[in-house]
């Protein structure tokens, strides 16, 4: 694919879960195309960490270098503070926070070959918090304790031809995150538009309903965030059911004024119950609501 259109579609980052990232060959021909990716990778992978303190040299043979180990283990023994809280964005339910580490590392290929230098990076969560921030993965592509959830992601450092700039923390915690943004608009177009409401006999006619409901949700999206100008606690279920009264106005006599007050109602009813939430998390909510809807 990226043979035949990368080109057509600019990108900047290729982005998977650990079931793409297992794969040496995969995350090899990436790199020799000199593309950027953030992969999931297994909690069993071996890896050497680079930037540890060398075992002490013995004076004979070889210098010594870091042990191989899983990245279970290198997880479990790092001390507290190398672990740092990063702001990804602004949420429904308030800041989107993600706690990382990265480190440079060297990674093993099948049958215990040694392989190339790539960047090492786990997040944390705890296991309180209930929201999916990362897309979802296989089981053993995740790992906890006691209090956090631990997931790993490798990146590289070098292409085919030259060294890659290393990215920042923050940029890492940001493509990490994004794959949920899409994630979550398979599933509003499921809810909202019917994308998984099809009954066809061919190829031809599934991607026509693909795209026409893709297109459908991209509409409703871009009309929320117009109108979340004006209404910032705006969201989208308001927008379609608005449009549908909008539509009925054809065969009834509804008005604006009437549609402009139903909506209204739901904006406070959502309000009041993100107010809620807030309250028994106990933190005070943003203040989002205009009561006057335009």
């Amino acid at each position: 694919m990226l043979a035949l259109w990368g080109a057509q579609v600019p990108h900047g980052w290729v982005t998977g879960d650990d079931e793409l990232g297992r794969h040496t060959g995969f995350r090899q021909a990436l790199r020799e195309r000199g593309e950027r990716y953030v992969l999931g990778g297994p909690c069993n992978t071996i890896i050497r960490d680079l930037e540890a303190p060398l075992p002490a040299y013995q004076g004979r043979g070889r210098r010594p270098k870091a042990p191989w180990q899983s990245v279970t283990e290198w997880r479990q023994a790092l001390h507290p503070t190398a672990w740092r809280r990063l702001t990804v964005r602004d949420g429904e339910k308030g800041p989107v926070e993600i706690e990382m580490v990265t480190r440079r590392v060297q990674t093993r290929l099948e049958r215990k070959r040694t392989g190339p230098h790539e960047g090492l990076g786990i997040t944390r969560r705890p296991l309180s918090d209930e929201r999916m921030l990362e897309p979802q993965a296989s089981r053993d592509a995740t790992d906890q304790d006691a209090r956090y959830c631990s997931r790993y992601y490798l990146t590289p450092t070098c292409g085919a031809e030259a060294e890659l700039e290393e990215p920042s923390q923050a940029e890492l915690a940001r493509v990490i995150t994004a794959g949920t943004g899409i994630e979550a608009s398979f599933k509003r177009g499921k809810g909202e538009v019917g994308l998984d409401a099809y009954q066809v006999r061919t190829w031809q006619g599934w991607h026509h309903h693909m795209a026409l409901s893709l297109m459908a949700v991209w509409f409703l999206i871009g009309e929320t965030h117009r109108g979340q100008q004006l209404t910032p606690a705006l969201t989208l279920p308001p927008v379609r059911y608005g449009l549908s009264l909008l539509l009925l106005e054809v065969y009834c006599t509804l008005g604006t004024d009437s549609i402009c007050r139903q909506v209204s109602r739901q904006l406070m009813r959502n309000e009041l119950a993100r107010f809620y939430h807030h309250r028994t998390r106990k933190c005070l909510p943003p203040r989002k609501l205009c009561r006057d809807i335009q």
